[in-house]
């Protein structure tokens, strides 16, 4: 055995019995060599320091992961296929059944077995030293693993891995879409939804308009030296044709009190009311008093907003708020109405089916999934149509201007307006594509006027 083995095997609890004892017969030998060396140079005046050189002992660093020094284990790595279950798993890895059991119960005491997804992988780690496996090792996200002690030894851990953060930028002009813009620019869809979060009470996603543009300053976050994700947007600017928004996020006071997004001057970009209840899709029928309905064939006032989006999609309350109904009721399907105040109401139409805990008298926060997208009662495909009251009026829900939450106190402003500086200078400095221009070809043989 090799000196950088003899340390690996050592970290992992795995030296043999003959290894052990030659260790501790070479410390008694060190300290015995150093106890003649001090009667030796005892009555020297200055005694030549002991060193050892770096070429006696090349050490090698060892490769470590999950917590165990891999260098001297065998590592296999399969896919777990639709249908295999944790017992499944081990039943193929070669643990004994009487030993399943056990092995899943301290499984699910640190993870739930369901979260076990078809086409992730796993991974087995074994000591040539033991018999069988030694460990079943999960990664339920790239931020952290679930090591499974198959040996017994009571190694069985959930580890959240460190993660750090690296400050980036992006930027991009609306051609089309906005996911056309971020996609096209090479940012990824998570990254709009980070963006959606900074300004989603200032802009309407579902209504961007072409030669709209973007600035983002975000973070970045990688595990083990590798890209895991994106972070929160910590400054983001939006140009439309009438105005320019900034939303810059603070962290508020030592205890997080007022913590989120503030424009230029320390207004806060919360309103009391979000702009969609979807963060995807797109609108498919806005409000109108004179539709043709689709399915009637006849013209019909249509009270609301369409979101068409997949079946299954998240519906957000728009606001705070108590459930005042949640049932099924002809065209209207599955349908959840949602009362914020004496002044505004808001309605869900043609739902899937409920989030769980929804029913009349639960109250509900702004954010909050009350349901999911579907096509249940008079729908041609599966949207949500968004209602909204007024007074006990149904409005067009984007003509109102909604008030804002409450402000920073003068006691954050002036931190809050030094915070932001580096980051609005940040934004300033990220350049934006220019627009394209159509090419134009002139056909010279046209005859002249």
């Amino acid at each position: 055995m090799d000196l950088p083995e003899f340390w690996v095997r050592l970290k992992n609890g795995k030296l043999p019995r003959f290894a052990k004892l030659s260790l501790a017969a070479s410390v008694v030998s060190l300290v015995l060599a150093s106890g003649l060396y001090g009667v030796l140079f005892l009555n020297s005046s200055a005694p030549a320091p002991l060193r050892l050189s770096q070429k006696s002992f090349p050490l090698a660093e060892p490769t470590l992961r999950y917590g165990l020094a891999l260098d001297t284990l065998s590592i296999s790595v399969d896919t777990i296929q639709e249908g295999q279950t944790l017992s499944t798993l081990l039943t193929i890895a070669g643990v004994d059944a009487s030993d399943i059991y056990g092995l899943s119960v301290e499984a699910d005491s640190v993870m739930e077995l369901r979260a076990l997804r078809a086409g992730r992988t796993y991974t087995l780690v074994d000591d040539a030293d033991t018999e069988g496996q030694d460990f079943f090792v999960y990664q339920p996200s790239v931020y952290e693993y679930v090591r499974l002690d198959l040996q017994g030894q009571g190694r069985t851990e959930r580890v959240r891995l460190p993660v750090t953060t690296k400050m980036s930028t992006a930027g991009g002009r609306i051609e089309s879409s906005l996911w056309n813009a971020m996609v096209g620019n090479g940012h990824s869809f998570e990254l709009t939804d980070k963006m959606e979060d900074a300004l989603k009470w200032s802009i309407d996603f579902y209504h961007v308009q072409p030669d709209e543009s973007f600035k983002l300053v975000y973070e970045k976050e990688f595990v083990e030296g590798k890209e895991a994700g994106i972070g929160p947007v910590k400054a983001a600017y939006y140009h439309t044709a009438s105005k320019d928004y900034y939303a810059f996020y603070y962290p508020g006071d030592k205890d997080g009190k007022h913590a989120g997004y503030y424009d230029l001057e320390g207004e806060p970009m919360k309103s009391t009311f979000l702009k969609a209840p979807l963060k995807y899709g797109r609108v498919s029928s806005s409000y109108n008093l004179r539709r043709f309905h689709p399915i009637l064939k006849r013209t019909r006032p249509h009270y609301g907003t369409d979101y068409a989006a997949p079946y299954g999609t998240p519906i957000h309350s728009v606001a705070d708020g108590v459930i005042a109904e949640a049932g099924r009721r002809g065209g209207n399907g599955n349908f959840v109405k949602v009362r914020h105040n004496q002044q505004y109401t808001t309605q869900y139409l043609h739902m899937q089916k409920f989030a769980e805990g929804i029913k009349p008298g639960v109250h509900v926060s702004q954010g909050d999934i009350i349901g999911y997208v579907g096509s249940t009662g008079l729908a041609t495909g599966p949207h949500v149509c968004f209602r909204f009251w007024e007074n006990g009026k149904q409005v067009d829900h984007t003509k109102i201007d909604f008030p804002t939450a409450e402000p920073l106190p003068d006691s954050l402003l002036q931190d809050f307006l030094i915070y932001k500086e580096d980051l609005y200078q940040e934004l300033n400095g990220i350049e934006i594509p220019a627009p394209k221009i159509e090419e134009v070809v002139i056909d010279s043989t046209a005859a002249k006027p």
